[in-house]
Protein backbone atom coordinates (compact mmCIF):
# COMPACT_ATOMS: atom_id res chain seq x y z
CA UNK A 1 0.00 0.00 0.00
CA UNK A 2 1.47 3.47 -0.78
CA UNK A 3 -0.17 6.50 1.05
CA UNK A 4 0.19 10.02 -1.36
CA UNK A 5 -1.09 13.76 -1.05
CA UNK A 6 -4.33 13.68 -2.46
CA UNK A 7 -4.28 15.58 -6.02
CA UNK A 8 -7.52 17.15 -8.18
CA UNK A 9 -5.99 14.45 -10.62
CA UNK A 10 -7.45 11.83 -8.21
CA UNK A 11 -10.86 13.51 -7.72
CA UNK A 12 -12.68 11.25 -10.34
CA UNK A 13 -11.64 8.04 -9.14
CA UNK A 14 -12.11 9.10 -5.39
CA UNK A 15 -15.65 10.32 -6.27
CA UNK A 16 -16.28 7.02 -7.98
CA UNK A 17 -15.48 5.06 -4.45
CA UNK A 18 -17.12 6.90 -2.22
CA UNK A 19 -20.63 6.79 -4.61
CA UNK A 20 -19.90 3.02 -4.17
CA UNK A 21 -19.55 3.13 -0.27
CA UNK A 22 -22.57 5.45 -0.58
CA UNK A 23 -24.65 2.73 -2.20
CA UNK A 24 -23.39 0.32 0.26
CA UNK A 25 -25.20 2.41 3.53
CA UNK A 26 -28.23 2.40 0.97
CA UNK A 27 -28.56 -1.26 1.11
CA UNK A 28 -29.54 -0.63 4.84
CA UNK A 29 -31.25 2.71 4.68
CA UNK A 30 -33.78 2.33 2.30
CA UNK A 31 -34.81 5.68 2.98
CA UNK A 32 -31.97 7.20 1.55
CA UNK A 33 -32.30 8.89 -1.68
CA UNK A 34 -30.63 7.81 -4.96
CA UNK A 35 -27.70 9.67 -5.90
CA UNK A 36 -25.78 9.55 -9.27
CA UNK A 37 -22.99 11.50 -8.10
CA UNK A 38 -20.96 13.02 -5.09
CA UNK A 39 -20.08 16.42 -4.73
CA UNK A 40 -17.33 17.85 -6.14
CA UNK A 41 -13.83 16.91 -4.22
CA UNK A 42 -11.57 19.38 -5.69
CA UNK A 43 -11.74 21.67 -3.15
CA UNK A 44 -10.84 19.00 -0.53
CA UNK A 45 -7.85 17.80 -2.93
CA UNK A 46 -6.49 21.66 -3.35
CA UNK A 47 -6.17 22.25 0.47
CA UNK A 48 -3.29 19.38 0.78
CA UNK A 49 -4.69 18.18 3.82
CA UNK A 50 -6.08 14.58 2.15
CA UNK A 51 -4.23 11.80 1.38
CA UNK A 52 -4.95 8.47 -1.16
CA UNK A 53 -3.88 5.41 -0.31
CA UNK A 54 -2.87 3.10 -3.66
CA UNK A 55 -2.09 -0.59 -4.44
CA UNK A 56 -0.77 -1.61 -7.49
CA UNK A 57 -1.78 1.92 -9.40
CA UNK A 58 -5.55 1.29 -8.00
CA UNK A 59 -6.79 3.60 -5.63
CA UNK A 60 -7.98 2.11 -2.57
CA UNK A 61 -8.77 4.54 -0.35
CA UNK A 62 -8.31 8.24 0.54
CA UNK A 63 -9.72 10.67 2.86
CA UNK A 64 -9.63 14.79 2.55
CA UNK A 65 -11.26 17.08 5.14
CA UNK A 66 -12.03 20.84 5.57
CA UNK A 67 -9.69 23.66 6.05
CA UNK A 68 -8.92 23.96 9.86
CA UNK A 69 -11.65 26.28 11.91
CA UNK A 70 -11.70 28.12 14.88
CA UNK A 71 -13.83 27.00 17.89
CA UNK A 72 -14.39 23.12 16.66
CA UNK A 73 -17.75 22.45 17.64
CA UNK A 74 -18.63 25.79 18.94
CA UNK A 75 -17.72 24.32 22.38
CA UNK A 76 -14.51 23.90 22.87
CA UNK A 77 -11.22 26.83 21.95
CA UNK A 78 -9.56 24.52 19.65
CA UNK A 79 -8.78 24.68 15.93
CA UNK A 80 -10.48 21.45 14.20
CA UNK A 81 -10.84 19.22 10.94
CA UNK A 82 -13.98 17.85 9.89
CA UNK A 83 -13.81 14.75 7.14
CA UNK A 84 -17.58 15.16 5.90
CA UNK A 85 -20.13 12.29 4.25
CA UNK A 86 -18.63 11.51 0.92
CA UNK A 87 -15.24 12.96 1.76
CA UNK A 88 -13.59 9.79 3.09
CA UNK A 89 -13.90 6.37 1.64
CA UNK A 90 -12.72 2.16 0.98
CA UNK A 91 -12.72 -0.61 -0.63
CA UNK A 92 -14.05 -3.39 0.94
CA UNK A 93 -11.29 -5.85 1.50
CA UNK A 94 -8.82 -4.68 4.12
CA UNK A 95 -11.09 -1.25 4.73
CA UNK A 96 -9.49 -1.52 8.66
CA UNK A 97 -6.01 -1.52 7.46
CA UNK A 98 -6.32 0.59 4.46
CA UNK A 99 -8.15 3.54 7.56
CA UNK A 100 -5.64 3.15 9.69
CA UNK A 101 -2.97 3.82 6.86
CA UNK A 102 -4.40 6.72 6.01
CA UNK A 103 -5.49 8.41 9.39
CA UNK A 104 -1.77 7.70 10.31
CA UNK A 105 -0.79 9.96 7.32
CA UNK A 106 -3.15 12.37 7.35
CA UNK A 107 -3.42 12.81 10.43
CA UNK A 108 0.50 14.27 11.02
CA UNK A 109 -1.34 17.14 8.21
CA UNK A 110 -4.04 18.22 10.47
CA UNK A 111 -1.38 18.52 13.41
CA UNK A 112 0.72 20.39 11.62
CA UNK A 113 -1.90 22.88 10.34
CA UNK A 114 -3.13 23.35 14.10
CA UNK A 115 -5.76 21.28 13.90
CA UNK A 116 -6.20 19.41 17.35
CA UNK A 117 -9.90 18.58 17.13
CA UNK A 118 -10.28 15.82 14.36
CA UNK A 119 -13.67 14.86 13.21
CA UNK A 120 -14.40 12.31 10.50
CA UNK A 121 -17.99 11.13 8.92
CA UNK A 122 -18.77 7.28 9.20
CA UNK A 123 -21.04 5.18 7.32
CA UNK A 124 -23.34 4.03 10.73
CA UNK A 125 -23.23 0.68 9.01
CA UNK A 126 -19.76 0.63 8.27
CA UNK A 127 -18.92 -0.73 12.06
CA UNK A 128 -15.69 -2.32 10.95
CA UNK A 129 -14.14 1.18 10.39
CA UNK A 130 -15.62 2.27 13.49
CA UNK A 131 -13.91 0.21 15.66
CA UNK A 132 -10.19 0.93 13.94
CA UNK A 133 -11.34 4.80 14.62
CA UNK A 134 -11.94 3.60 18.31
CA UNK A 135 -8.59 1.76 18.22
CA UNK A 136 -7.10 5.04 17.46
CA UNK A 137 -8.37 7.15 20.16
CA UNK A 138 -11.88 8.54 18.54
CA UNK A 139 -15.44 7.78 20.26
CA UNK A 140 -18.64 8.58 18.59
CA UNK A 141 -20.12 11.64 18.57
CA UNK A 142 -22.88 12.59 16.40
CA UNK A 143 -25.35 11.14 13.98
CA UNK A 144 -27.73 11.67 11.06
CA UNK A 145 -30.80 9.68 10.65
CA UNK A 146 -33.01 9.95 8.59
CA UNK A 147 -37.16 9.17 7.84
CA UNK A 148 -39.90 9.35 5.04
CA UNK A 149 -42.48 12.03 5.42
CA UNK A 150 -45.20 9.20 7.10
CA UNK A 151 -47.07 9.88 10.28
CA UNK A 152 -45.56 8.15 13.61
CA UNK A 153 -48.20 5.85 15.62
CA UNK A 154 -48.83 7.56 18.39
CA UNK A 155 -51.73 8.67 21.32
CA UNK A 156 -53.38 11.71 20.44
CA UNK A 157 -52.52 14.54 22.97
CA UNK A 158 -56.28 16.21 23.96
CA UNK A 159 -54.89 19.15 25.89
CA UNK A 160 -52.16 20.67 23.60
CA UNK A 161 -52.58 22.34 20.52
CA UNK A 162 -50.26 21.98 17.71
CA UNK A 163 -49.13 25.16 15.43
CA UNK A 164 -46.68 26.69 12.86
CA UNK A 165 -45.55 29.82 14.31
CA UNK A 166 -46.01 33.22 11.90
CA UNK A 167 -42.03 34.46 11.01
CA UNK A 168 -42.42 37.14 12.96
CA UNK A 169 -43.59 35.12 16.20
CA UNK A 170 -40.30 33.19 16.16
CA UNK A 171 -38.90 35.49 19.21
CA UNK A 172 -41.50 33.82 21.34
CA UNK A 173 -39.64 30.22 21.37
CA UNK A 174 -36.23 31.97 22.91
CA UNK A 175 -37.02 31.14 26.58
CA UNK A 176 -36.97 27.23 25.45
CA UNK A 177 -33.80 28.03 22.90
CA UNK A 178 -31.90 29.08 26.73
CA UNK A 179 -33.75 25.86 28.02
CA UNK A 180 -31.93 23.73 25.33
CA UNK A 181 -28.66 25.68 25.83
CA UNK A 182 -28.65 24.92 29.92
CA UNK A 183 -29.73 21.29 29.03
CA UNK A 184 -26.25 21.27 26.91
CA UNK A 185 -24.15 22.19 29.96
CA UNK A 186 -25.55 19.19 32.16
CA UNK A 187 -24.10 15.89 32.52
CA UNK A 188 -23.30 14.16 30.08
CA UNK A 189 -23.60 16.76 27.37
CA UNK A 190 -20.82 19.51 29.19
CA UNK A 191 -21.20 21.51 26.09
CA UNK A 192 -20.32 25.01 27.19
CA UNK A 193 -21.82 27.03 24.30
CA UNK A 194 -22.37 30.51 24.64
CA UNK A 195 -26.46 30.95 24.05
CA UNK A 196 -27.36 34.01 21.91
CA UNK A 197 -29.17 36.84 22.45
CA UNK A 198 -32.75 37.23 21.98
CA UNK A 199 -31.85 39.83 19.50
CA UNK A 200 -29.56 37.81 17.59
CA UNK A 201 -31.55 34.58 18.03
CA UNK A 202 -34.62 36.61 16.28
CA UNK A 203 -32.14 37.71 13.60
CA UNK A 204 -30.44 34.73 12.85
CA UNK A 205 -33.80 32.50 12.61
CA UNK A 206 -34.85 35.30 9.83
CA UNK A 207 -31.97 34.74 8.34
CA UNK A 208 -32.08 31.01 8.29
CA UNK A 209 -35.20 31.21 7.35
CA UNK A 210 -36.20 28.17 9.66
CA UNK A 211 -39.90 27.11 10.06
CA UNK A 212 -40.65 26.47 14.02
CA UNK A 213 -43.94 23.98 14.86
CA UNK A 214 -44.80 24.33 18.39
CA UNK A 215 -46.68 22.87 21.00
CA UNK A 216 -48.72 24.40 23.15
CA UNK A 217 -50.93 23.67 26.50
CA UNK A 218 -53.27 26.70 28.05
CA UNK A 219 -51.26 29.10 25.37
CA UNK A 220 -48.16 28.70 26.94
CA UNK A 221 -45.68 27.13 24.64
CA UNK A 222 -43.89 23.80 26.30
CA UNK A 223 -42.18 22.43 23.21
CA UNK A 224 -40.55 23.38 19.52
CA UNK A 225 -39.46 21.73 16.54
CA UNK A 226 -37.37 23.59 14.02
CA UNK A 227 -37.09 23.08 10.44
CA UNK A 228 -35.01 24.00 7.72
CA UNK A 229 -34.31 23.35 4.43
CA UNK A 230 -30.66 21.36 4.44
CA UNK A 231 -28.30 19.48 7.08
CA UNK A 232 -25.07 18.38 7.75
CA UNK A 233 -24.90 15.79 5.20
CA UNK A 234 -24.83 15.74 1.21
CA UNK A 235 -28.27 14.08 1.18
CA UNK A 236 -29.37 16.43 3.93
CA UNK A 237 -31.02 19.02 0.89
CA UNK A 238 -33.30 18.82 -2.14
CA UNK A 239 -36.72 20.00 -3.17
CA UNK A 240 -37.72 17.27 -1.70
CA UNK A 241 -36.20 17.14 2.09
CA UNK A 242 -36.26 18.99 4.61
CA UNK A 243 -33.95 19.10 8.04
CA UNK A 244 -34.93 19.38 11.54
CA UNK A 245 -32.38 21.61 12.96
CA UNK A 246 -33.64 22.24 16.69
CA UNK A 247 -35.68 20.60 19.34
CA UNK A 248 -36.61 20.84 23.18
CA UNK A 249 -39.86 19.60 24.73
CA UNK A 250 -39.59 21.18 29.28
CA UNK A 251 -38.93 18.29 31.04
CA UNK A 252 -42.26 18.46 33.10
CA UNK A 253 -44.49 17.59 29.15
CA UNK A 254 -41.91 14.83 28.57
CA UNK A 255 -43.63 11.56 28.61
CA UNK A 256 -47.27 12.47 27.47
CA UNK A 257 -46.85 12.13 23.56
CA UNK A 258 -46.22 15.92 23.23
CA UNK A 259 -43.44 15.49 20.95
CA UNK A 260 -44.58 12.43 18.86
CA UNK A 261 -47.89 14.73 18.18
CA UNK A 262 -45.75 17.61 17.58
CA UNK A 263 -43.82 16.02 15.13
CA UNK A 264 -46.77 14.21 13.01
CA UNK A 265 -48.06 17.81 12.89
CA UNK A 266 -44.87 19.39 11.48
CA UNK A 267 -44.93 15.66 9.19
CA UNK A 268 -48.68 16.17 8.16
CA UNK A 269 -48.05 19.76 7.10
CA UNK A 270 -44.57 18.98 5.36
CA UNK A 271 -45.96 15.76 3.38
CA UNK A 272 -49.18 18.12 1.65
CA UNK A 273 -46.28 20.23 0.86
CA UNK A 274 -44.69 17.97 -1.22
CA UNK A 275 -41.76 17.02 1.72
CA UNK A 276 -41.35 13.10 1.07
CA UNK A 277 -38.19 13.31 3.33
CA UNK A 278 -37.12 14.55 6.80
CA UNK A 279 -33.28 14.55 8.77
CA UNK A 280 -32.01 14.64 11.61
CA UNK A 281 -28.86 15.32 13.45
CA UNK A 282 -27.88 15.06 16.98
CA UNK A 283 -25.12 13.90 19.85
CA UNK A 284 -24.76 10.27 20.73
CA UNK A 285 -24.40 11.43 24.53
CA UNK A 286 -27.65 12.66 24.30
CA UNK A 287 -29.74 10.12 26.26
CA UNK A 288 -32.93 11.66 26.03
CA UNK A 289 -32.83 12.66 22.15
CA UNK A 290 -31.16 9.72 20.89
CA UNK A 291 -33.35 7.20 22.40
CA UNK A 292 -36.41 9.46 20.47
CA UNK A 293 -34.80 10.16 17.29
CA UNK A 294 -33.59 6.59 16.48
CA UNK A 295 -37.05 5.33 17.77
CA UNK A 296 -38.71 6.90 14.69
CA UNK A 297 -35.70 7.74 12.64
CA UNK A 298 -32.77 5.45 10.89
CA UNK A 299 -29.36 6.37 11.11
CA UNK A 300 -27.02 6.64 8.72
CA UNK A 301 -23.93 8.31 9.75
CA UNK A 302 -21.97 7.76 13.10
CA UNK A 303 -19.34 10.94 13.38
CA UNK A 304 -15.93 10.01 15.57
CA UNK A 305 -14.20 12.40 16.93
CA UNK A 306 -10.73 12.69 18.53
CA UNK A 307 -9.34 15.50 20.38
CA UNK A 308 -5.11 15.18 21.03
CA UNK A 309 -3.18 16.87 22.88
CA UNK A 310 -2.57 20.12 21.87
CA UNK A 311 1.14 20.70 23.07
CA UNK A 312 1.97 18.87 20.29
CA UNK A 313 1.58 21.67 18.21
CA UNK A 314 4.88 22.86 19.38
CA UNK A 315 7.06 20.27 18.62
CA UNK A 316 7.81 19.89 15.46
CA UNK A 317 6.79 16.59 13.72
Amino acid sequence: MNIINLQNIHVEEAMELALSNYRDEQQFVKELPHMRNIPDLNEFAENGLGVAAFENKRMIGFLCCTPPFDNAFRATDVKGIFSPMGANAAVSEDRPKVYAAMYQAAGEKWVRSGAVSHAICLYAHDEEIQRQFYRYGFGLRCLDAVRPMELIDCEPCADYDFTELPKTECYSVYPLHLALNRHYCESPFFMSRKPETQEEFTISSMQEEGRYFVAKQNGKLCAYLKISASGETFVATGSTYRHIRGAYCLPEHRGKGVYQNLLNYAISTLKREGYSGLGVNFESFNPTGRGFWLKYFTAYTNSVVRRIDERITQRSL
